[in-house]
Order: structure tokens, then sequence, then C-alpha cells
């Protein structure tokens, strides 16, 4: 009696297990029949045990009349393995998770299998949202502009978008491959980074914008670049990740020296623009009492009363006077104040020209001069005994620089889209001092010895350029030789092809 007791009360305590559970079950035997449901099924489904008992589990779960395939069935699983199982079901706009486990005997068989149906609509919509985010941070990330960098707390990389790649140099496999970000920078710099990251004084805690810094690529080059870099923390506030943005200043960089020096030479033009009115005044106030003393010195030198000191003394008053007259004479070129004669004429022809009527040919007996002329029908608006003037005061300076020994190049091309036509005058010597390059167009401005040269010429050439409307520079300058290019408006009658002429050896 007291067993039967016992049993009678094992069993009430095991439904009462049975229907505390929270989520709707059902007991289903080896047959595949529902014998028996909890309080939960019945009242999240409304249904009644003479809905469900008896019924065959497909009939009730899976909405089917046929039975499942052995091997796909779950509760054939479960019975087989003697595990339980689950899986996930989809019926209208709900999702079920479906979770089946083995109820066994007194011999450790399964008797009865317990299946619990969890409503995870929710979870599931949660998740998809969840994945939608991911996906649209992925693309921002990828999309952006910007090269982006992610790593773990230990410095491994984690994300690269495709921008980063292509700034770093970084592609998987092959040489290019950065891992780690101490890659990334010059020895010790991330440290330094991190540092100042970790210091709330410096961009607040976690924080850190760096205008202008240098990141290190894959082949090791070095790179200019805008940064701004972030700590990324747990819930607990613990580091768990680093990120960083980078913009390559290349584009900026090269627009601030363009910048740099289009300030330079409109600060040169209106510099040689006050010279040129103060030339003006000083060679006109200077030539009248010049052409007195020629006069005067010439009318002297006629007579035949004069002894031989005195008359090598009015030559000498006579050669200094003419000296000073020469200079007054550039000093009116200088200063734009003679007459311009312009035509349509081709700058190669004036090239040619310009070469044969230097004079000095011992000067360039140890010279090559190379002309590399553009067959291109190139036309400028020039006045041509100006800039023979030109052409001929570089030559005379590129055999100056070296010393009479070496080549001159020159070489003359255009930019039909931009409407430009170049020539460019190129020599073997020693270069340009960096400290004398923002000088070299300034009247007066020499490094030659005293008497040897009045500092005009490159002001000259400056301004008869400046006349024509084109401009001027230093290309390049180093102990391999110096460049100057200049630059003329293109005058275009017809359109034309291109060709290309190779080189002719002046000796």
């Amino acid at each position: 009696m007291k067993h039967e007791n016992h049993t009678q009360e094992e069993l009430f305590w095991r439904i009462r297990l049975f229907d505390a559970l929270s989520y709707p079950s059902v007991m289903i035997s080896l047959d595949k029949t529902v014998v028996g449901a909890n309080k939960k099924f019945y009242d999240v489904y409304n249904l009644t045990p003479e809905d469900i008992l008896g019924k065959k589990c497909f009939h009730s779960f899976l909405y089917k009349d046929t039975p499942c395939n052995s091997d796909a069935c779950p509760i054939s699983r479960v019975i087989t393995n003697k595990e339980g199982h689950s899986y996930t079901l989809k019926h209208q706009y709900k999702w079920e998770e479906r979770v089946f486990s083995p109820i066994f005997d007194d011999k450790g068989d399964v008797a009865f299998v317990l299946s619990s149906i969890r409503d995870i609509t929710r979870t599931k919509s949660l998740e998809n949202q969840l994945i939608g985010v991911k996906e649209f941070i992925t693309r921002v990330i990828y999309a952006s502009a910007s090269a982006i960098v992610a790593a773990d707390r230990s410095g491994k990389i984690e994300l690269m978008n495709s921008e980063a790649k292509e700034l770093f140099g970084a592609y998987n496999g092959g040489e290019g491959t950065i891992t780690r970000t101490e890659q990334l920078y010059p020895p010790g710099k991330a440290k330094e980074i991190m540092r100042m990251l970790r210091d709330e004084k410096i961009g607040g805690r976690g924080k850190l914008i760096i205008p202008r810094t240098t990141i290190v690529n894959a082949k090791g080059e070095e790179i200019e670049v805008e940064m701004s870099a972030a700590i990324i923390y747990d819930e607990h506030g613990n580091e768990s990740a680093t990120m960083a943005i980078y913009n390559d200043l290349k584009d900026k960089i090269k627009v601030e020296k363009e910048l740099k020096m289009t300030q330079k030479q409109l600060a040169q033009s209106e510099k040689m623009a006050s010279l040129g009115q103060l030339a003006a005044g000083v060679a006109h106030e200077i030539n009248n009492p010049l052409t007195g003393v020629l006069f005067y010195a010439s009318m002297l030198l006629e007579r035949s009363d004069l002894d031989a000191d005195a008359k090598e003394d009015l030559n000498y008053i006579v050669e200094d006077a003419n000296r000073c007259k020469n200079i007054v004479k550039s000093l009116l070129v200088y200063s734009r104040s003679t007459d311009s004669n312009k035509r349509i004429i081709q700058i190669n022809e004036i090239v040619e020209q310009s070469l044969k009527l230097i004079r000095d040919q011992k000067k360039f007996r140890n010279i090559q001069v190379r002309r590399y002329l553009s067959e291109e029908m190139m036309l400028i608006n020039a006045d041509t005994n100006k800039l023979n003037q030109v052409i001929i005061n570089l030559v005379i300076n590129a055999a100056d620089a070296m010393h009479g020994t070496g080549k001159i190049t020159l070489h003359t091309y255009k930019d039909k889209p931009h409407k430009k036509v170049f020539l460019e005058v190129k020599d073997t010597g020693e270069g340009i001092p960096r400290e004398n390059l923002s000088k070299i167009f300034d009247p007066f401005f020499t490094t030659k010895e005293v008497g040897k040269s009045t500092g005009l010429g490159l002001s000259i050439v400056y301004g008869i350029i400046e006349e024509h409307g084109g401009r001027i520079s230093v290309k390049e300058t180093g102990t391999k030789g110096t460049t100057f290019i200049i630059e003329f408006p293109l005058y275009l009658p017809t359109e034309d092809g291109p060709h290309f002429c190779g080189p002719s050896v002046m000796q």
C-alpha cells in the first residue's frame, strides 16, 4: 500500500512538472502518436485533448498527411541515437524551434519523445535586423572613399577595405601581405599612436585626430596621410579593438605646392612690375646725361692736339659710357618700354634662328647642343627679336654653368588640349643652389664676378616671357644639371597631326 502511494505521488509530481514547463510541449510515443500535452500547449494553440491526443505528430506539427522520411525525422533520430535533437521551422510568418528530448524507461531505452515548441519569431527578427545592419555597415566601410583599417587588441588586422588595400598596397597573399598594425607605420610609430589614444588630454579617451602623419606601404614607401583613430571598448570598458581612417594627402600636398608656386609667381610678377617702372625711370634719367658724356668725349677724341695718354683716357670714358648705354638699353627692355613687333611664327624657327645668332663660338667648342624639335605645327604670337634674346641668354647661361664642357638640349613640344607650347632648355652643369632658386629672376642678382654680369639677363628673360603671356620656371635642378621650361599660348589656325623629330647636333 505504501509503495502504491509512492508511485501515485511520483506520477502526480511528474504530471505537475510536465504542466509546469514554460514552453508548449507534447509527449510522443515510439510509433509517433501524440499521447499527451501540457497545459501551456493547450493554452497557446487553443486546443483540447480531443483535438490532439491519439493523432500522429506529422498531422499536428508538420501540417501534412504523410510521415517524415526516416533519415530526416527528428523523432527517429532521437530514438536511434538516444540523444536530443532540434531544428528551426518557419510556418507562415512565424518562426519555431522544435526541441526533441528522449524520455527513458527503467532499462535505459527510449520510451517516449518529449517535443517542445519555442516561438523564436522575435529572436529571428532581431537576428535578421542585426544581419541587415552588419551588411549595411560592411557596405558603408567598403564603399568609403577613405582607407579604413580595424585590428584586434593584439594588433592583428581583422578588416581592411579596398581603399586601404590600395593605399597600403596590401593584398592577400604575395609580397604585399600586411597582417599587423605595426607594418602600417615607421618603426615605433604604432606604439606612439596607441600612447596618444590612451591619453585623455590629447584627443579624449580612445580618440585621436592627426592632421598629417606618415604611414608605410607594402613596398616600404612613406606616404603622408591625414588620420583619425579610435579604440573600441567592450561593454565592460575594456579595450577590444582599434580602428583608423586614413586619407592620402598626395593630391592636397600637390595643390599646396602649386598654390605656393602660384603665390611666388604672383609675388615675382608684382615685384618685376614695380622694378620695371623704377628701371624705366632710371634708364630715362641716365640716358640724357650719358648721351652728353659720349658726345663730348667723342668730340675730344677728334682733336689732333691731344697726347696719347689723354686719348687713351678718353677711349676708356667712351668704352665705359657705351657699357652704361648697353645697361640702360637692357633696363628699357626689362621695363618693357621698347616697342614690340609680334607676328605668328613657328617656335622651332625661332630656336634655329637664335642658335645661329650666337657669336661666341669659342664658348661652345667643347659643348654639344642637341635639338629635339617636334614636327607638329606649334605657332605662337611672338616678337622674334625678343625671343631670340631669351633663347640666346638661356643657352649662354647654360654654357657658363658647365664651364665650357657638357651638353645643352633644347626640346619643343605642345599640349593641344590645353593650348600650350613648351620649350625646355637643359644643361649638364652643376645646378642652381637651393638658396638661390627664389632669386634667379630678380634684377641685378648674379653669382658671377663683379664686372662680368649686370644680373639683368634672367630678369629680362622673365619680363619678355611675361610680355608674351607665357611663364618661365626651373623645372628641375641638381648636380646633374638644370632644366628651364618656358610655356607659351598656342596659336591654332588649323588642325594638325602629331609628329616627332629626332635629335640633331650642333658642335
